[in-house]
C-alpha cells in the first residue's frame, strides 16, 4: 500500500473531519452549524507546516478559528507562525506552554555539554509563537463551534494530550503521537525522558489504559492510519510496551494493577496513594467526602530529566479508583504538609477540575501564593491560591474529624504536621521530616534536612519533643512506609535530635558566632521579580545578628550600572541574636533583560560579609 500522502492531500476520515497530509497529519474538524455571521468555521488539531490553509475550500471551510496542539514537537507545529498571521488562536497543553511562547528561553538555557537529559525538547519550534490559552485537561470546551474534550495522555512527551470529539454518535480520539498503529508507536526514542529510566514507556502504558476507558470509536493519530478498533489498538500497545518496560527493569512492573488499585488502607477511612510521588493520603468521611493530604505527581512512573516546566506532569489518574473502590463522591479539600513540588504539583489541577479547595498551614500558605519571593528549592512553577489558612497549633473540624496543625520545621522551615484520630488510631502526617524506617538498636533514622530549605540546628530536637507530646499510633511520611510507633522509636528520635545539635556545634563556630546552619546573615525578597524599566520596585532586606550583643548593620546597595536605589546605604540597629528589616526602593534602567542581579553589601559590627545577599530581576522593556 502506498504512503497516505501519495493517496490524497485531503481525506474526509469522518463526516466533517478532514485529514491533511503534512509534516504530520493535521485534522480539520468543521463545526456542525455555521457561525453567527454565516461562515463555515473549523478547528485544526495540530498544524504541521500550515498546508491546511491551502485547502479550506476543499473541506468546505471558510476559516479555521483555533489550532489545538497535541504536543510541542516541531513536525506538529512548525507552521504556527502562519496560523498566527492568519488570526488563528493557538491552544497548547498546559505542561508544555513554555515550549511554545517561551521556547527561546529553552534554546538559550538548554544544556548541551555533558548532557544527560534525553527528552526531545530540542525538537521544539525554532522561535516562539503567541499562545491564546492552554487547553483544559479533563474538561470540554467549545472551539470554533466544536466541543472538544481534553484527556491527558503522556508518553510520547510529558505533556501530550488527546482530544475527543463526538461526531454523528461516534467518539473520535485525536491521539497525537501516543499510538501509530495497533501495538506500535511512531517513536521509542521520544519516550526516553531520562538517561536510564522508563518514565515515558510506562506513562504510555497508563495512557493507553486510561484512554481505553473513554470508549472511543476511532483513533486518529498524527502519524499512521485511522484505527477503527481503539480497544484493540490501545490494548495491544499497552501489552507490548509493558514488555518493553519490564525488559529494562530488574523486576516486572504491574502497571495495570498500579492504575486499578492505587490506594492502600492504613485504616478503614485513611488511605495511602501508592502511585504518587510524594505519598498522598486520603481521609474519607462517612458521607463520602474526601480530604487529601499532599497531592503532587499522581500515578508517577518517575521524574524525567530536567527541571523545566515541560518536564513535570501533574494529572488526576488515581481519582477514578478513589470513587469506584472507596465510595468517594467529592474531593473537598487538600492540605499540604509543605510547599515542595512533589507534594503540591497537582493542587491547581484539583481545584480546576474537582473544585477542591486548598487549605494550607499559616507558615506554608505565603510560599504557595508567592513562590518566588524567597530563594527556596523545589518550588512549583505557578502560584497556588490558598482558600483557607490554618493557624499553627490549633485544631479545626472537617466532617466528623478534628485535625490539629503542628508546626514542623526541619526538612524545611515552612512545614507542618497534621494530627487526626481515624478509626480509633491517632495518625500524624509528617511530610518529609524523616524516613520512618529506623529500627532502635539496629538501623538509624535518616533525618531529611537540607540547608537551603532553611533547616535550623535544633529543629529535630523540637520535632522529637512534639512526637512525644502527640504520642501517635502511626506516623506517615512523604516517601516511605507508614511507621507504627512505640516508645523505643520515639526515644531513638530524641537521641538523634540531640546528636544532630551536638554534631553542628562540633563542626561550626557557634560559640563564637551563631551563623546558623546555612551561614546566611541577610536575604532579599522578592528573590525573583519582573520590573518595568524606569519604574520603582520595592525590596525588603532582612539582616540577622549572629552575636549575643547589640550591633549595628550597614547595608549598601550593589546595582547594575545606571540603576538607582533609595536608600543606597542604610544603618540599622540589631538586638542580640535578633534581626531587622530594611525597605529598599530600586529603579532599573536600560533595555529589557533577563535576571539582572542586585545585591546588598553587608557589615554587622566589625564582621565584614561583603556582597552577601542577591536578588534576580527581569527588566521589562517599555
Amino acid at each position: 500500500m502506498p504512503p497516505i500522502a501519495a493517496v490524497a492531500e485531503v481525506v474526509e476520515v469522518a463526516p466533517g473531519v478532514f485529514r491533511v497530509a503534512d509534516t504530520c497529519h493535521v485534522y480539520v474538524v468543521r463545526a456542525a452549524e455555521p457561525a453567527p455571521d454565516g461562515a463555515r468555521t473549523a478547528v485544526a488539531i495540530d498544524f504541521g507546516s500550515g498546508a491546511a490553509l491551502d485547502h479550506l475550500e476543499d473541506m468546505g471551510v471558510d476559516r479555521i478559528t483555533d489550532v489545538l496542539m497535541t504536543h510541542h514537537h516541531r513536525d506538529q507545529g512548525q507552521g504556527l507562525p502562519r496560523a498566527v498571521a492568519a488570526g488563528i488562536r493557538v491552544h497548547v497543553p498546559p505542561v508544555e506552554r513554555d515550549l511554545f511562547d517561551r521556547v527561546d528561553e529553552m534554546w538559550r538555557t538548554r544544556r548541551v555539554v555533558n548532557d544527560y537529559n534525553l527528552r526531545e525538547d530540542r525538537f521544539s519550534l525554532l522561535e516562539p509563537v503567541p499562545v491564546a490559552d492552554v487547553v483544559p485537561e479533563y474538561r470540554t470546551r467549545v472551539y470554533g463551534g466544536v466541543p472538544v474534550r481534553v484527556v491527558p495522555t503522556p508518553g510520547h512527551t510529558t505533556g501530550s494530550v488527546t482530544y475527543v470529539v463526538e461526531r454523528d454518535g461516534r467518539r473520535l480520539g485525536f491521539t497525537g503521537d501516543l499510538v501509530y498503529a495497533p501495538g506500535k508507536v511512531w517513536s521509542l526514542a521520544a519516550t526516553q525522558w531520562s538517561y536510564t529510566e522508563n518514565e515515558g514507556p510506562a506513562m504510555t502504558v497508563l495512557s493507553c489504559y486510561l484512554l481505553m476507558d473513554e470508549r472511543l470509536d476511532l483513533l486518529l493519530p498524527s502519524h499512521g492510519r485511522p484505527m477503527d478498533d481503539p480497544q484493540h489498538a490501545l490494548g495491544l500497545l499497552a501489552t507490548r510496551m509493558r514488555g518493553y518496560v519490564d525488559s529494562r527493569r530488574p523486576q516486572p512492573w504491574d502497571l495495570r494493577l498500579r492504575l486499578a488499585e492505587p490506594f492502600q488502607r492504613i485504616t478503614d477511612h485513611f488511605l495511602l496513594n501508592l502511585s504518587s510521588n510524594a505519598c498522598s493520603y486520603v481521609l474519607v468521611s462517612r458521607d463520602g467526602a474526601a480530604l487529601l493530604m499532599d497531592y503532587g505527581y499522581d500515578m508517577t512512573t518517575g521524574l524525567p530529566s530536567g527541571g523545566d516546566r515541560a518536564s513535570r506532569r501533574p494529572w488526576l489518574a488515581s481519582l477514578p479508583a478513589l470513587r469506584r473502590d472507596h465510595g468517594v463522591t467529592t474531593v473537598e479539600a487538600v492540605l499540604p504538609t509543605h510547599y515542595h513540588d512533589d507534594h503540591v504539583a497537582g493542587m491547581n489541577l484539583l481545584r480546576e477540575v474537582e473544585g477542591t479547595e486548598v487549605w494550607a498551614p499559616a507558615n506554608v500558605a505565603p510560599v504557595l501564593t508567592d513562590p518566588l519571593r524567597h530563594d527556596l528549592p523545589c518550588q512549583w512553577y505557578d502560584p497556588i491560591p490558598v482558600d483557607r489558612v490554618l493557624p499553627l497549633g490549633e485544631s479545626f473540624r472537617w466532617h466528623e474529624y478534628e485535625i490539629t496543625v503542628h508546626e514542623l520545621p526541619g526538612h524545611t522551615l515552612y512545614a507542618a504536621a497534621f494530627e487526626v484520630e481515624v478509626d480509633g488510631v491517632r495518625v500524624l502526617v509528617t511530610g518529609d521530616q524523616q524516613d520512618g524506617m529506623g529500627i532502635p538498636g539496629n538501623r538509624r533514622e535518616i533525618l531529611n534536612y537540607q540547608y537551603r530549605n532553611l533547616f535550623r540546628i535544633t529543629d529535630y530536637r523540637d520535632s522529637a519533643a512534639l512526637y512525644r507530646r502527640v504520642a501517635p499510633g502511626v506516623m506517615v511520611s512523604g516517601h516511605w512506609e507508614p511507621r507504627w510507633v512505640d516508645d523505643a522509636y520515639l526515644g531513638m528520635l530524641e537521641q538523634e535530635g540531640e546528636e544532630l545539635v551536638q554534631m553542628h556545634h562540633d563542626l561550626l563556630p557557634l560559640d563564637e558566632l551563631d551563623l546558623g546552619s546555612d551561614t546566611r546573615m541577610a536575604r532579599i525578597a522578592p528573590y525573583v521579580s519582573a520590573v518595568p524599566a524606569g519604574q520603582p520596585a520595592r525590596f525588603t532586606v532582612t539582616v540577622r545578628n549572629p552575636t549575643r550583643e547589640d550591633r549595628k548593620a550597614t547595608l549598601r546597595a550593589v546595582l547594575p550600572l545606571g540603576w538607582r536605589a533609595h536608600p543606597d546605604e542604610a544603618v540599622v540597629a540589631l538586638p542580640p541574636s535578633g534581626h531587622a528589616e530594611v525597605d529598599l526602593e530600586v529603579v532599573p534602567t536600560g533595555p529589557g533583560a533577563v535576571r539582572r542581579r542586585l545585591a546588598v553589601d553587608v557589615s554587622i559590627g566589625d564582621l565584614r560579609l561583603g556582597q552577601h545577599a542577591e536578588a534576580l530581576v527581569d527588566v521589562v522593556a517599555d
